[in-house]
């Protein structure tokens, strides 16, 4: 990943109040000194931006595609958001199909869970970020169920942090997992280690970094 589309795409976090440093209790129970809710990229142009910052990431992974899959929720908008954005791209000179599922399966017309264009090739999944892997699992079931291949995951930020209670932590983060158990990249646009590349060269949130520091050599990788 270009470190300059990394670090623009933190500071672009912060200034859309997307990333916040602080004091966080997150779903994990722990006490987390950034938190990042990629929910909040909700306006036209924040979230224009946002599938730009994919878009990049995914192009200069040199990952080959044919489609990009959005699992529901959150994945739909980011799918057909990154699909335009890689249809304009400079150095991608193709009109790249989405689909995404739904969460119930419709009843009536065509029926079925899945919406856009057929699940065919090589996929790419994308989400927000990796937690449990539970997203990523259901839709690798889906993309090898209509008979494509799950060839890359695609997630706004990688928190290189690992999983469990203090006295028993995994040996791998969720994203390390999934790669393992799936056998495919995990693309991301930033990084843990982006986040504190940016708290060593702005210092204006200098208060921030000992706590990243040491929440890193507490969970991370």
């Amino acid at each position: 990943m270009s470190q300059n589309n990394s670090l623009d795409f933190v500071r672009f976090a912060l200034e859309q109040g997307v990333l916040k440093f602080g004091e966080f209790k997150v779903k994990s129970g722990r006490l987390s000194p950034y938190f990042f809710n990629a929910g909040l990229f909700n306006t036209g142009r924040s979230i224009g931006a946002l599938s730009q910052f994919y878009a990049n990431a995914l192009v200069e992974s040199g990952v080959e595609f044919d489609m990009l899959f959005g699992p529901a929720y959150k994945g739909i908008s980011l799918a057909a958001t990154t699909a335009v954005a890689l249809g304009n791209h400079p150095q991608l000179n193709k009109d790249v199909p989405f689909a995404f599922n739904r969460k119930e399966a419709k009843d009536h017309g065509e029926g079925g869970v899945l919406v856009g264009a057929p699940l065919q090739g090589k996929v790419v999944i994308i989400d927000d970020v990796i937690t449990a892997g539970t997203s990523v699992r259901e839709s690798v079931e889906i993309i090898k169920n209509a008979g494509a291949t799950p060839a890359a995951v695609l997630i706004a930020l990688d928190r290189m942090e690992r999983a469990g209670a203090d006295d028993a932590l995994s040996a791998h983060s969720a994203v390390e997992e999934v790669e393992q158990k799936y056998g495919m990249p995990v693309v991301s646009i930033a990084s843990l280690n982006d986040i504190m590349q940016f708290l060593n060269q702005d210092h204006s949130f200098d208060m921030y970094k000992e706590s990243v520091v040491a929440y890193r050599n507490r969970y991370g990788i």
